[in-house]
């Protein structure tokens, strides 16, 4: 039982490292395959530091590996199976969003 419970916590904090919506934001653009520290500031708006952060707090998680090259390092998805689980997630989003309109155009 001790296992399970590690195992769980190691899964939580997985979720938790995708918690963050600029680090969900980060590893939805490196689904397009890896990406330098700056590409990624750029997307997110946010300072390198606060950037730096968030990578390393995801590459705790491994959720994403990076590889340094000169000056710049490069980071890629090492959890692929988020493709599937961004793309069911997303798809449940849109149906809520679908399902509200009709509401919201009633107003």
């Amino acid at each position: 039982m001790d296992q399970h419970k590690h195992y769980i916590a190691a899964q939580a904090k997985i979720f938790k490292a995708l918690g963050h919506p600029s680090r969900l934001l980060m590893v939805d653009a490196l689904r397009g395959g890896e990406k330098c520290v700056c590409d990624l500031q750029a997307l997110v708006g946010d300072d390198v530091s606060t950037v730096s952060k968030h990578l390393a707090v995801l590459r705790e998680a491994g959720v994403v590996t990076s590889e340094k090259r000169g000056t710049n390092i490069y980071y890629s998805l090492a959890l692929r199976c988020l493709e599937t689980f961004l793309a069911c997630t997303g798809d449940l989003v849109r149906r809520r969003i679908l399902e509200q309109l009709p509401l919201l155009e009633k107003k």
